[in-house]
């Protein structure tokens, strides 16, 4: 393959990888599938190829379709063990970020309601909401007619609007007041605080540092406001599984405000939320090792603030 045909790909990269990180949530997953778009381009006939970019993006799409269809996705996903993969701000993974369409369908909040959508209606979702296809260029992605189109696209959207607890853009000042309220309520030993800073509808999700067969979830202020002051309480147990004792950070994860815990400079586990109205609506835990490989080679790479609260 020459240089022409290799830099023509590399131009392309960077939108196939936010495309198949927003089908998969994954970007590990999202990789595989970028480089497996790459040696299909390299067998390929690009010179019976019009239009490159259009040919990359059916293929990186069908190929994530193929992921989600398969018979182990469909098993993992389906015992409810899944949480998206979260993403640092400026991770370039995360993609077009001009419009808030695009911006809420990398959140991790939509990433996990879009899993309960059906992989056709997942792609045409993706395509339209962050990427503007029009519903012609969609139907001839998916091999669909151009109504099809517009009907998964419309049920995708009905779907995720019922599900969707709603939640304001968050700019770094407010995260930081945000995270900072909740650090300082969940070391104070006092769940009143904890539950006064909770919604009324708020619900949370934790993958139990991967430890637990399926995901813990909670929906009431007072049970979510006691595991997370358990979750703040040390024990040498904790300070054993995460190799120390954590210092805790504020950032934005997929846009969102989050805590990080890092021990000897490593991420061992992150809270990101979701708030509405100055609240919590959502809170979502992941500390699983591989879910949080890639945040943590952005957090090497990048400077960062000093802790908010040291723990444990």
């Amino acid at each position: 393959m020459d240089s022409a045909a290799i830099d023509r790909f590399e131009a392309s990269r960077g939108r196939l990888a936010s495309l198949a990180y927003r089908l998969l949530g994954s970007a590990a997953d999202a990789e595989d599938a970028v480089q497996d778009t790459f040696l299909r381009w390299q067998a390929a006939d690009r010179e019976r190829i019009e239009v490159p970019q259009a040919w990359l993006t059916k293929v990186v799409t069908n190929l994530c379709l193929d992921r989600l269809r398969s018979a182990q996705a469909r098993h993992e996903r389906a015992a409810g063990d899944w949480l998206p993969e979260p993403l640092l701000e400026g991770d370039p993974m995360l993609g077009p970020a001009e419009t808030f369409e695009q911006r809420e369908s990398v959140s991790l909040a939509v990433l996990t309601l879009m899993e309960r959508l059906s992989p056709i209606e997942r792609a045409a979702y993706v395509l339209r909401e962050a990427f503007s296809y029009p519903h012609a260029e969609i139907a001839g992605i998916l091999g669909i007619t151009e109504s099809a189109s517009q009907q998964h696209v419309h049920r995708a959207r009905r779907r995720i609007a019922a599900e969707r607890r709603g939640g304001d853009e968050a700019d770094p000042a407010s995260a930081r007041r945000i995270v900072e309220e909740f650090l300082a309520a969940a070391a104070s030993g006092r769940t009143e605080r904890l539950v006064a800073l909770l919604t009324d509808d708020v619900t949370a999700i934790s993958d139990g540092y991967g430890l637990a067969r399926r995901l813990l979830r909670f929906t009431t202020r007072e049970r979510i406001a006691s595991y997370v002051r358990g979750g703040f309480t040390p024990t040498a147990a904790k300070r054993r599984m995460a190799g120390g004792s954590p210092a805790f950070h504020v950032a934005l994860v997929n846009g969102s405000p989050a805590v990080l815990a890092v021990v000897n400079d490593r991420i061992v586990g992150i809270v990101a939320f979701e708030v509405s109205d100055d609240r919590i609506a959502s809170l979502r835990g992941i500390a699983t090792t591989d879910r949080l490989a890639r945040l943590n080679e952005a957090w090497q790479q990048q400077g960062t603030d000093a802790p908010v609260l040291h723990a444990w």
